[in-house]
């Protein structure tokens, strides 16, 4: 695909921001998350395919949940997969940027072997969708932060692609233009009512929106004094004025 991510003819600087909420088959971490509790964050491939059909990559993730037992069902559940192989344990926590705002109350770090044929960032890559934050895993779903390489009105066809050579259910939780005006952000804030900017506001503050996520739907509903239906549903329906305002 064509363009990039760059200053136009006038020096505004021009891209799009996505987090992509996504499905692919064969994922380990998808499949393990939505059978047991808890979620992975993965961080890095250390050893890449040589082009040996056969041959597995080894990648650095962190798994997390709310309590010891559950991130160790996590961790059997993703060892016990027909898409895996050994579970490395680290002893001791890498330094990476943002370890310290890893969701849940435990987090546990590993390495694991898996087949490169089963990841769907090549994929991403190919269509203009360039990572640039760790991938959260959670509940069977895939969230990506991606900075994509064309204009806006070629994202849809892209993940269009993706979606069918990667056979994937991909979403846009959100999108954002680099160079979207101010007085066009403050007016879709306008547009919230009271609840769903309230809602929204806390969510941000609390680094709901950070990446890895400072906080939890769990933690935010009690914050909040509301199921976690109801806080799902004021975010949503806040998103969706915010990032498409024309559908409301």
């Amino acid at each position: 695909m064509s363009g990039t991510v760059g200053p136009n003819d006038e020096g505004t600087f021009q891209g799009t921001r996505l987090t992509l909420d996504l499905w692919h088959p064969n994922c380990w971490a998808c499949e393990s998350t939505d059978e047991v509790a808890g979620g992975v964050i993965a961080h890095a491939i250390y050893d890449g395919p040589d082009g040996t059909v056969d041959q597995t990559v080894r990648g650095l993730f962190t798994a997390y949940g709310e309590t010891t037992g559950e991130v160790e069902e996590l961790l059997a559940t993703i060892e016990a997969s027909r898409l895996t192989g050994e579970v490395h344990e680290l002893q001791e926590r890498f330094d990476y940027a943002g370890q310290s705002t890893t969701p849940g109350n435990v987090a546990r770090e590993f390495f694991l072997d898996y087949h490169p044929r089963d990841m769907v960032c090549p994929t991403l890559l190919k269509h203009g969708f360039v990572h640039n934050a760790p991938c959260r895993i959670e509940g069977g779903r895939e969230f990506w932060q991606v900075v994509f390489s064309g204009t806006r009105d070629q994202v849809e066809p892209e993940l269009d692609a993706v979606r069918d050579e990667a056979g994937a259910d991909i979403e846009v939780a959100s999108i954002t233009s680099f160079d979207t005006p101010l007085n066009e952000k403050r007016w879709r804030m306008d547009s919230l009512t009271d609840t769903q900017r309230e809602v929204f506001e806390h969510a941000r503050e609390r680094g709901y929106y950070q990446w890895p996520r400072g906080v939890s739907t769990r933690e935010l509903a009690a914050e909040l004094d509301v199921s976690k239906t109801t806080l799902l549903e004021h975010l949503r329906k806040a998103e969706s004025k915010l990032l498409d305002p024309d559908s409301n």
